[in-house]
């Protein structure tokens, strides 16, 4: 492998890609090629995907699509790349260049959903309202056209953005065997899918935001974001502004999801029709709390969404730990733990909630 090639690609950052791939599990694309087959030809299956990228004759293949039923109703469209695309894809992620916005957060290294809960809950203390963001359809709409000029303005390498391209035209093929065309969108499933999407959105969403409204603060994470403005005449125009913007775009705002919210408490008491909105798990309200004077308040703040914790009680309850009278406690607790840790590490952050953290686990 120390061949001259056209594009200088390092032999070890494929190596690294499989691996981070091999640690995201998945199963086998439309070729059938799982993990274990794929491993009894490890180095030269790993030499195939580095040879054919260098050189510039890299050709994905069709994406094989899953439809999963949405918990709302409906359909999602998932697809499933081989692993071969899925290492491209992985090297390509990290080759490009994460330089985003410091209020977005969704897929990029040292931020995390926590991050942008815990700035939301700082800004909805001091912002009287909220716009709650949804892009309809985010990752099935996207236009190609207009996300390759993006990629181009974002990415140096033609290559990169070469391959790019090859990705978005790739069609997807349904387990009949029926094949899709694709013109838009960038199918969820997919590595390189979430960082083709927040690239876009950070030049149609985050940096249209701060040469428009450069002192209206916002959180995006992904498709989901917040927007925060001091007033009802401020919160309407830019609502207005943005459904422009994204119609601009080729893109909609959810016309039921993308709501409006004043951030009610014991010192805004304005009656408004909607005073609640959910991000990431979590649900912004007026809780009743105990405040350091001892005394009871009503505070905006975050707390866990009732579907959230409904997710965490049917998974524990679907363990049927109850049944397994057979079982030692340690054996128990290795099962449980895992989920428990994750729960309390996500939820467990803000102090005023702990009450409901616990609660919930209870309830299991």
């Amino acid at each position: 492998m120390n061949e001259s090639k056209q594009y200088d690609i390092p032999q070890r950052a494929v190596i690294e890609a499989y691996k981070r791939v091999k640690a995201n599990r998945g199963s086998a694309g439309i070729d059938g090629v799982d993990f274990e087959v794929f491993e009894k030809r490890l180095n030269t299956n790993l030499y195939k995907i580095w040879n054919r990228m260098s050189s510039g004759s890299y050709i994905p293949s069709p994406v094989m699509a899953v439809e999963i039923l949405k918990k709302t109703g409906g359909v999602r469209r998932l697809g499933i790349p081989t692993i071969t695309d899925r290492v491209a894809q992985m090297y390509v992620e990290r080759a490009v260049d994460p330089i985003f916005c410091d209020d977005s957060y969704g897929y990029r290294p040292n931020r995390s959903a926590l991050d942008a809960i815990g700035m939301t809950r700082k800004r909805c203390w001091k912002y009287d309202y909220v716009i709650e963001l949804d892009v309809k359809g985010l990752f099935d709409n996207i236009d190609n056209e207009l996300l390759m000029r993006v990629v181009r303005r974002h990415v140096k390498e033609s290559w990169i953005c070469m391959y790019i391209e090859r990705w978005l035209k790739t069609p997807f093929v349904l387990r009949n065997g029926e094949v899709i065309e694709r013109n838009a969108g960038t199918p969820q499933g997919g590595v390189i899918s979430p960082v083709l999407a927040n690239m876009f959105l950070h030049y149609v969403f985050d940096m249209w935001m701060k040469r428009n409204f450069p002192n209206v603060p916002f959180e995006r994470y992904a498709d989901d974001g917040v927007v925060h403005c001091k007033t009802k005449e401020a919160v309407l125009y830019i609502k207005e502004c943005l459904a422009k913007r994204f119609a601009e775009c080729k893109l909609e705002l959810h016309p039921t999801k993308t709501r409006i919210v004043y951030c009610k408490d014991k010192d805004r008491t304005k009656d408004e029709d909607v005073t609640e909105f959910d991000f990431l798990g979590y649900t912004f309200k007026a809780v009743h709390i105990m405040c350091k004077d001892g005394k009871m308040r009503s505070n905006f703040i975050a707390s866990v969404r009732k579907a959230s914790a409904k997710t965490f009680r049917d998974k524990i309850k679907s363990l049927e730990i109850h049944k397994r009278t057979g079982c030692k406690i340690d054996i128990i607790a290795e099962i449980l733990n895992p989920m428990l840790r994750g729960w309390i590490n996500y939820f467990g952050k803000f102090k005023s909630i702990s009450h409901e953290i616990y609660t919930s686990m209870y309830r299991t």
